[in-house]
């Protein structure tokens, strides 16, 4: 009696567990991947530390700071904190950083979007090339440079649009103007707009350029013009790289100092009108009474620090949520 394959085949052997197959490719690793890993993990670690201490620091001494407010320190419209007792609130600020960034934002990103497509979709290199390499040279000004020409350029050569905007859209409150310097949020908003757009214009740029080339070109094929393959094809892939760009301008407007101190005619009241000179932001404040403040005045300055630091988490968290929620249109599949 013969005996069968199938009796003698030997027993299948048993598929390693999921552990022991990581086990064995962490074992295969060459030294220089594992120094690397260590290198790599090891820069998150203390970039997460440092943002720890930060956060520490800040909370710290704002709490020595607002445990001896009188008032309340997010609605009160005042900053004295040589009185006794002190009353300093943040209200004001936060009003003005939140109205110039915004501001600064819709003026910026439609225009820095419109020249990123243009630099890639339609200008000739020979073109394209110059006209980046000034926006690059835009990013690397110093803030402060921005600051003397908006108060000494851009300041007087805005009584024309104020005097317009007052005269179609004075009705409204909000561009009433009663003349004087426009040393105003709107003046404020249009130079941190000018700040931001070679921010906003590069990292764009960057996204558009990496379109893919096959589903533009099958578009066209088609019979699709210019503008139908950008709405169909560069917008939609690249749309979370220019929130992305959106947010990184956004944080510079937050917590810009000297442009803004140089050109804002500040105080502590909330102005209904744009066009009425007055107003804070956060870094204003803090730049320019930190030299004169005493201890407890710099406590104070630092809690209001630390509600500028945590506004920008929330915005930065907001980003995120917003590119997790369209990750069919971040590329990665492309």
């Amino acid at each position: 009696m013969g005996i069968s394959t199938q009796d003698t085949a030997p027993p299948p052997t048993p598929k390693p567990s999921a552990a022991e197959q990581k086990r064995a490719a962490r074992g295969a690793t060459r030294p220089g991947d594992r120094i690397f890993l260590g290198l790599t993990r090891g820069s998150g670690i203390f970039l997460l530390v440092i943002m720890a201490a930060i956060a520490g620091f800040l909370t710290y001494r704002a709490a020595l700071a607002i445990s001896k407010d009188e008032g309340n320190f997010l609605t009160t419209f005042d900053w004295n904190t040589s009185a006794d007792p002190p009353v300093f609130g943040i209200a004001v600020l936060a009003f003005g950083t939140v109205v110039s960034s915004v501001i600064a934002m819709v003026i910026a990103v439609p225009i820095a979007v419109a020249i990123a497509l243009f630099l890639t979709h339609y200008a000739p290199r020979r073109l394209s090339g110059p006209i980046a390499y000034v926006i690059d040279l835009l990013a690397a000004v110093p803030s402060i440079v921005y600051g003397l020409w908006g108060a000494l350029v851009l300041v007087p050569h805005l009584v024309g649009l104020y005097s317009w905007l007052d005269e179609y859209l004075g009705w409204t409150g909000i561009f009433e103007w009663q003349g004087g310097a426009p040393r105003t949020m709107l003046t404020v908003g249009i130079l941190l707009a000018i700040m931001i757009l070679p921010i906003v214009t590069n990292v764009s740029r960057e996204v558009f350029r990496q379109a893919p080339q096959m589903i533009e070109e099958a578009a066209l094929a088609l019979g699709a013009t210019r503008w139908e393959v950008i709405r169909m094809a560069v917008l939609p892939f690249g749309r979370s790289g220019v929130i992305s760009a959106s947010m990184l301008g956004l944080g510079r407007a937050l917590g810009e100092t000297m442009a803004v101190a140089t050109v804002l005619s500040s105080d502590f009241l909330i102005h209904t009108s744009l066009l009425d000179p007055g107003g804070g932001t956060f870094a204003q404040n803090i730049a320019s009474k930190f030299s004169e403040a005493t201890q407890f005045g710099r406590d104070a300055l630092i809690a209001s620090g630390l509600v500028l630091f945590v506004i920008t988490l929330l915005v930065n968290g907001a980003a995120r949520a917003i590119i997790a929620r369209r990750k069919e249109y971040s590329g990665a599949n492309a």
